[in-house]
């Protein structure tokens, strides 16, 4: 297995916008928490090439657990071939003792959750953090040394103006950070924001999407950035790699409560329940569920949906014959253009990703 995730579902403030399976601790005994991960990744031996923690949070962890977390991986998963191992952290638990742990255990890239650089915005997000602990952290990580440090930010925010958006990522720059993650805000279901958006209190405007989207674009290019993903951007050397074997269909294990895998033709996530994810994982039982064979069209339409998103662009010879004749339309309607081998978005088609990949997907 060539990627491995895991799932730290822990935070301290659940964010209104945020959909992934997360709690904030409560009595959650952290030792059996640990215990149950190493468990978990000790069943199948495993020579990964990257690592990812994901979350949640997970430098929520305290110093020891994180420590005895780490430390027990490395005991447990053959190392050798590691070229990339993220950590995504939050600025509230940050603190220089824990990051030089992080790197001395081999954590070389840190991918800070910011999302903005003015304190309004963060109150609306629901964060923990204010700028001036955002700042101190990037100071902390950037004192130990670690090969890459990444940014995570986020557009159309409620009360958001464009020009808020332009300091966020003009202060990002000056930080010098080796990669920038720009999401667009999603509402999604389950979520507080997706609940005030259906009362009437948010409201979705694509021409607002499409002006801050072509902002990013403009002064992270400028910035010396690459923009090698619709939401990510890298200078040179400094791409994802754990994120691009997403983008481009490789399998991975994902370890932890709710996480999924794909493996062999197969997904599944792990039961999204913590408390029962450790029971049955020291138990010795199998935490997954909602298994699902990955048909060959399920496949090809989850390629269109990511492979579109990618400088690489798609293969050419995923669109099928009746749907040739679109690829003229679109780059007629400089959406696209297309070689003999790949099919890529220009600046104006980015923005419309998804219905470009519904028009060719036949």
């Amino acid at each position: 297995m060539n990627h491995l995730y895991v799932h730290i579902p822990f935070c301290h403030r659940i964010c209104p916008y945020c959909s992934f399976h997360k709690h904030t601790p409560g009595g959650t005994d952290m030792v059996a928490f640990v215990d149950a991960l190493l468990k978990e990744v000790a069943k199948q031996p495993l020579k990964p090439q990257t690592i990812f923690f994901g979350g949640g949070t997970p430098t929520m962890l305290s110093d020891t657990h994180l420590e005895r977390l780490l430390s027990g991986l490395r005991q447990r998963v053959d190392m050798s071939q590691v070229a990339e191992f993220t950590m995504e952290a939050n600025p509230r638990n940050i603190i220089a003792s824990k990051a030089a742990m992080m790197r001395e255990m081999g954590v070389t890239r840190v991918s800070l959750g910011i999302q903005a650089w003015d304190d309004a915005t963060l109150k609306t997000l629901g964060r923990d953090h204010l700028r001036a602990e955002a700042e101190e952290t990037w100071r902390v990580l950037k004192s130990i040394g670690f090969p890459s440090l990444s940014l995570d930010l986020m557009f159309s925010i409620p009360g958001q103006s464009v020009e808020t958006w332009r300091h966020t990522l003009e202060h990002s720059l000056s930080l010098q950070p080796d990669h920038i993650s720009a999401y667009n805000l999603n509402y999604e279901e389950d979520t507080d924001f997706f609940r005030r958006l259906q009362a009437g209190e948010y409201r979705q405007d694509e021409n607002q999407d499409a002006d801050f989207f072509s902002l990013a674009i403009d002064l992270l290019e400028a910035g010396g950035f690459e923009h090698y993903e619709i939401s990510n951007y890298a200078r040179p050397g400094h791409r994802s790699v754990h994120n691009e074997a997403y983008w481009l269909g490789a399998d991975y294990l994902g370890i932890g409560p709710g996480a999924f895998s794909t493996v062999n033709g197969r997904r599944w996530h792990n039961v999204k329940d913590t408390p029962r994810y450790m029971a049955m994982t020291l138990a010795g039982e199998d935490t997954a569920t909602e298994i699902e064979e990955i048909t060959p069209d399920k496949r090809r339409t989850e390629r269109f949906g990511l492979e579109l998103r990618t400088a690489r662009g798609l293969p050419l010879n995923l669109i099928l014959p009746e749907s040739r004749k679109m690829l003229d339309v679109l780059r007629d309607q400089g959406l696209l253009n297309y070689d003999e081998h790949h099919v890529r978005l220009t600046r104006a088609g980015k923005p419309l990703v998804d219905p470009v990949a519904v028009a060719l997907m036949g």
